[in-house]
This record gives structure tokens, C-alpha cells and sequence, in this order.
């Protein structure tokens, strides 16, 4: 299942399961975020792997918690490691850190991100995956951490994109490739509006 029915699939599972909080916040924790679909996560990393098969992509990186499970699935698929930011300290990570500060507008809350350096290089080309895109934040905080690693970043890839928020059209004027798989329009009046596109 690939490409549009795949992308028609993640619509249909938001409309039905997903709960619209305001008119900024979308909640997914049936199937994404908190309680995980397995078998959409299996076609999401696939679809990934699709999209991204020809960039040479050596590394995923994605940030705890919520990116985590679509990294792995399209590192399976693309047979590449997943490397994930961690939001919190660790007694084990605390040397040789690539950091980056990160504003969450959901949580109203600033967190330093950081990666050890040994798994990222300049020999890398990552992908960087997440599972929302709205303002942006997390997606620059990467896309800072692999630069400073001097890694090659091939794109972005997105579960889920709030289209009404900053974040696509301030990494596209970065010169950044970014790959949705959902894209919504609007969540006024409570209801889920999806931009309709032609996929790739």
C-alpha cells in the first residue's frame, strides 16, 4: 500500500480517531502518539522509504518520544539506523553532545535536544522525521543537530502537517525538502480539513 491509498488510509484513521482540541491542536494519541498502530506505523515507514529511496540516506533522526516509532519502521525499510534526540538528561549521554534548543508551543515549554556525536558525522545523510510539523521548532532543532555534525540533510519526513502553521514554508525557504504525509488545512469548527493535493 503505497503512496496515495497509503496517505488515504492516515486521513481516514484522523478523521475517525483523531480528536480536534482547538483550532490549533490536533489529538492523535489513539493511534500515533500515545497508543501506537503498528500496522499504520509499517505502512508510514514504508511510504517514507518510498519517497526518500534515491537520497542515499545513511541515518533517521527523529526526537523522543512520539517520532520515535515512524523512524524505526522506515529504518527497517530503509535497512538504515534510527538515532533519536533526547529531550531529557541522561547519566550515559553527557559528553560529546550536539545540542539544540527547542520551543514546544503544545507544552509552552524550552528543552535542550541533544545527540551524542559518535552517531552522526559529516559522512551522513540523514532523514529527519517527526510526527507533527506545525510551527516548526523540533524540525529546525535536527536539522541544527545534524549540521553541526556537518551531515547532509535529504529532507524531512512528516506524519502529520498542520499546512495553517509556519513550519513547512519556513523549511522550504530554507531549501529543505519536506514529504507530508497528511496535510491539514484547517481545524476550525472542530473539524479535520485536509489540503487536497496530488501526491507523489
Amino acid at each position: 500500500m503505497l503512496g496515495g491509498r497509503m496517505m488515504e488510509l492516515l486521513r481516514q484513521k484522523i478523521e475517525n480517531e483523531g480528536i480536534v482540541l482547538s483550532n490549533q491542536v490536533l489529538k492523535v494519541d489513539a493511534f500515533l502518539n500515545h497508543q501506537i498502530d503498528p500496522v499504520l506505523m509499517h505502512e508510514i515507514g514504508q511510504e517514507f522509504a518510498r519517497l526518500f529511496k534515491h537520497d542515499g540516506i545513511t541515518k533517521i533522526i527523529t526526537i523522543e518520544s512520539s517520532g520515535i516509532a515512524p523512524a524505526v519502521m522506515a529504518g527497517l525499510a530503509l535497512h538504515v539506523p534510527v538515532v533519536f534526540a533526547r529531550k531529557r538528561q541522561s547519566l550515559t549521554l553527557t559528553e560529546n553532545l550536539l545540542t539544540a534548543s527547542v520551543y514546544s508551543f503544545t507544552k509552552n515549554v524550552e528543552s535542550t535536544i541533544a545527540v551524542s556525536n559518535t552517531h552522526l558525522s559529516e559522512n551522513d545523510c540523514v532523514l529527519i522525521i517527526d510526527d507533527f510539523l506545525a510551527n516548526g521548532e523540533a524540525a529546525k532543532g535536527l536539522a541544527t543537530i545534524a549540521k553541526q555534525a556537518k551531515a547532509k540533510v535529504a529532507g524531512f519526513g512528516i506524519v502529520i502537517e498542520k499546512s495553517f502553521q509556519p513550519g513547512r514554508k519556513e523549511l522550504v525557504q530554507m531549501g529543505y525538502r519536506v514529504e507530508s504525509l497528511a496535510r491539514i488545512a484547517s481545524l476550525e469548527e472542530g473539524k479535520v480539513t485536509f489540503v487536497r493535493e496530488v501526491q507523489s
